[in-house]
């Protein structure tokens, strides 16, 4: 039998699906043959960019607004979703529980569903040597796919899917506990990997009386600050959710239509996640950042020293990382989230003080050249930046 609080967040599921259902009947049967786009030979060569094909029920990306959930922006989900104690950051398990439910969570119910994912944490003794045995050179990613692929006798959807016990209308109920349990069990997997590979192997226990995001950021070790949970809160809310059309996003629905079952789905999309297009886009952008600061010789930079710079990179075909935009037409609110985060929080740090003045510097001398749609930075470039201010520079 489920917990309360499953029972609660499956009859709120419940009643949305009943809400939302008869719309998307509707939709269905009176505008099935309503055209909503020309599909050209160029879209088709380019990936399908620019072609509506996709239905997103929980985030929407605006070229202007940026990500909203469930029709928030990021600032109100930032501002109305609880926080830890103390805390200014809205927790990613409540952005989960708005995308989920179209409601913002109470302090009450959030309690419960991190007591909830804490019960569900527990891996299998046997995945640990598993992982405890893979060679520390193995990419982080690659350990992760393998950690889940190796939970995957687990899953619910699976056992009940395979016996025949789960009608075809009740298929999200064993969906919704595997994704729970995921939840539950990630941390504790990926601070697994990470500790093996950077820390020889000491690990750092769970604590089952921290939120979902703040007991990560512990076990992973790197800060034990306040500050390190509170950026790791926010990194982990703002990426909470990003319609589904990116790669990660898109490969894991994709398995899942297959019905194949949470974890494989998931395992999918962690491996496009690990594309240096897609996940490791902000590790980029961080190793420009602390390579023009070496060029850049001691100097303190400013914008002209930075313009000059951009000019100097664009001209010889090179890329500037973190700027840009497959559908932003403004800077990324992501970004400017976390940069509100980092003036306040390290406003002195050399790196943070270089990415404020290529902020300045460089969409401007991206505009010039007539070629970028969007030259204002997106959330990547920032991120890594605030990661390492607080010890997490590993590579």
């Amino acid at each position: 039998f489920s917990s309360p609080i499953v029972s609660t967040l499956q009859s709120k599921i419940d009643a949305l699906a009943k809400q939302k259902t008869p719309q998307f009947m509707a939709l269905r049967k009176e505008y099935a043959d309503v055209k909503i786009g020309d599909v050209t030979v160029g879209a088709c060569i380019g990936g399908a960019r620019g072609i509506k094909c996709i239905l997103s029920e929980t985030s929407i990306l605006d070229p202007m607004e940026g990500i909203t959930y469930r029709g928030r922006t990021l600032n109100e989900c930032n501002d109305q979703l609880p926080k830890a104690p103390g805390g200014k950051v809205g927790l990613p398990e409540a952005a989960f529980w708005l995308l989920l439910t179209n409601e913002i969570p109470t302090e009450a119910e959030v309690k419960a569903l991190n007591e909830e994912l804490h019960k569900r944490s527990t891996i299998p003794e046997h995945v640990y040597k598993l992982i405890d045995g893979l060679p520390k050179d193995t990419h982080p990613m690659t350990q992760l796919s393998i950690g889940l692929l190796a939970l995957q006798p687990g899953s619910e959807f699976g056992q009940a899917y395979r016996a025949g016990t789960v009608n075809k209308a009740d298929y999200w109920k064993p969906t919704l506990e595997d994704s729970l349990t995921l939840l539950g069990q990630i941390p504790l997997l990926t601070a697994r990997i990470f500790r093996n590979i950077w820390f020889d192997g000491k690990h750092i226990p769970s604590d089952p009386t921290l939120d979902w995001a703040g007991n990560y950021a512990q076990m992973m070790g790197v800060d034990d600050s306040e500050g390190f949970k509170e950026v790791t809160r926010l990194y982990l809310m703002l990426h909470a959710d990003h319609e589904g059309g990116n790669v990660s996003a898109h490969t894991t629905h994709l398995v899942g239509s297959a019905l194949s079952d949470p974890y494989y789905s998931y395992a999918a999309g962690v491996c496009g996640l690990a594309g240096p297009l897609h996940g490791l886009a902000n590790q980029e952008c961080l190793r420009w950042l602390k390579e023009t600061k070496k060029n850049l010789g001691g100097k303190e930079p400013t914008v002209e020293i930075l313009t000059q710079y951009a000019k100097d990179t664009l001209a010889k075909g090179q890329v500037i990382p973190g700027f840009g935009h497959g559908v932003l037409r403004k800077t990324d609110p992501r970004y400017v989230i976390q940069r509100s985060f980092a003036q306040e929080h390290f406003p002195e740090d050399p790196l943070f003080k270089l990415a404020n003045v290529c902020y300045e510097a460089i969409p401007p001398v991206l505009q010039a050249t007539g070629k970028v749609k969007n030259p204002w930075p997106n959330v990547d470039a920032l991120s890594g930046t605030c990661m390492q201010y607080y010890g997490l520079n590993q590579e």
